[in-house]
């Protein structure tokens, strides 16, 4: 593949991908260091991995200690526990100290996103001081947008615009220009609560502090959307009734896109062997009232939809930051008012169904299509009020008990619905047909 300097990294990054294995390592070493390094931040972790197992001991040294610091970190976070002693064994002292401090913290804390690399002043600097410490240490910081002001235990006091230290005096002070008015994320908080922070605050960076308030290090937003991509993609796997996919569609082998789906299936299965079951159970009222049949799929179609809407609606607002744990009772009254109008609603055309049947000569209900078509209209409005009220209540055990909202996807929720909806209509059914066709 001829070189071309004029590209993106990005598009550099995707034409290496296509490329043999052999073929890519070749092409990948012929760019100069630092193009590799922009190069190698945009490739798939399938690639990185490939990249690594074909580069020489000296190639692999000279890359590791020259990536930014977050790329380097999310790299080793992905690699079996020996690639990453060996890999850490060939950084400098300096960057090996960094690459342990970030792999120490949680898996899930934003602190495995930060990197190290920004820009740090004191309140007795000058603005013309804070320019010249730029053009010293400026050129690896990961952005360039913020200042961070810290005093001598180098707790974070302030962060500032580069725009107010452009437009202000070059024998300002710092001290002069700042507030106290800071937007901070702790190394601890989990990368999901820093997210709804990033997105209350607007900021293409944040300072990340330790619980005493030193400064450590910064998240960029990039880094953030990288992430957020990667958390919706599993949220959305997993709300399909399947584990999330370690990589791409394209790029999973067949038996370990079988065996990510063939589980859930399985349960799923099992499941739906209750609603045989039920079916079994009732399965005298069936041979008295065959036309009951009839409407078992409606029935049990109609709480499950209910019952999946509800559920996507509520894990994308938690997801989204607009439900907490605590918001569970204002949703349970919601989504009583919504169950009962939708039931009612879907109710009322069952109802109007049968008797347009049974009047325009399409069916013939029997002397009892009346008590027919209130068994079906009741047995709507209960069975959509039940599947409003999974849907959207199993969300708030899950994150309860501290696992993801997401595991309670689509086609669990319809099949909770399908066996408890049977139970709901043949109640039902006793109640308007008993000494009837019951």
């Amino acid at each position: 593949m001829e070189q071309n300097s004029a590209l993106h990294p990005a598009d550099i990054a995707e034409e290496i991908s296509r490329l043999s294995k052999g073929e890519q390592h070749q092409e990948f070493m012929d760019y100069p260091l630092e193009d590799r390094l922009e190069i190698f931040s945009f490739f798939e972790m399938d690639v990185q991995y490939t990249l690594i197992k074909s580069m020489t001991e000296h190639e692999l040294s000279e890359l590791l200690n020259n990536l930014k610091p977050d790329t380097r970190n999310e790299l080793l976070s992905e690699l079996p526990d020996d690639l990453i002693k060996y890999l850490i064994n060939l950084l400098n002292e300096r960057e090996k100290q960094m690459a342990l401090e970030l792999i120490g913290y949680k898996e899930n804390s934003i602190a495995r996103l930060m990197t190290p690399m920004y820009v740090q002043v004191r309140p007795y600097y000058t603005v013309d001081d804070v320019f010249r410490h730029i053009k010293v240490f400026g050129r690896k910081a990961e952005t360039l947008n913020f200042i961070y002001v810290v005093d001598e235990k180098n707790v974070l006091i302030d962060d500032l615009k580069i725009g107010q230290l452009l437009l202000s005096d070059s024998s300002t002070k710092i001290s002069d220009l700042i507030d106290y008015n800071f937007a901070a994320i702790k190394a601890s908080t989990p990368m999901e609560e820093a997210f709804e922070i990033f997105q209350k605050y607007d900021r293409s960076a944040l300072p990340i502090i330790t619980e005493a308030g030193v400064l450590v290090g910064i998240v960029t937003f990039d880094d953030v959307l990288d992430r957020i991509e990667d958390r919706d993609t599993e949220d959305i796997q997993r709300f399909g009734g399947m584990e999330e996919l370690d990589l791409a569609y394209t790029k999973t082998p067949l038996l370990q896109l079988i065996q990510k789906r063939a589980g859930w299936l399985i349960i799923l299965f099992f499941s739906e062997m209750l609603t045989a079951s039920a079916m079994g159970f009732f399965e005298g009222e069936l041979e008295k009232a065959v036309v009951l049949a009839l409407f078992v799929p409606l029935i049990i179609s109609s709480g499950g939809n209910s019952g999946s809407q509800a559920a996507s609606l509520i894990i994308r607002a938690m997801a989204l930051g607009e439900l907490k744990l605590k918001d569970w009772w204002y949703v349970m009254k919601r989504e009583v008012s919504s169950g009962l109008i939708l039931g009612g609603i879907l109710g009322s055309i069952g109802f109007l169904r049968i008797l347009a049947w049974h009047f325009l000569g399409l069916y013939d209900y029997g002397p009892y299509w009346i008590s027919i078509g209130f068994t079906v209209a009741v047995s709507l409005l209960f069975i959509v009020l039940w599947g409003t009220l999974s849907g959207s209540f199993i969300p708030f055990i899950l994150r309860r008990f501290g696992l993801d909202p997401a595991t309670a996807s689509a086609p669990f929720v319809a099949t909770l619905v399908d066996v408890s909806g049977l139970i709901i209509y043949f109640t039902v059914a006793a109640f308007f047909l008993h000494g009837k066709l019951l």
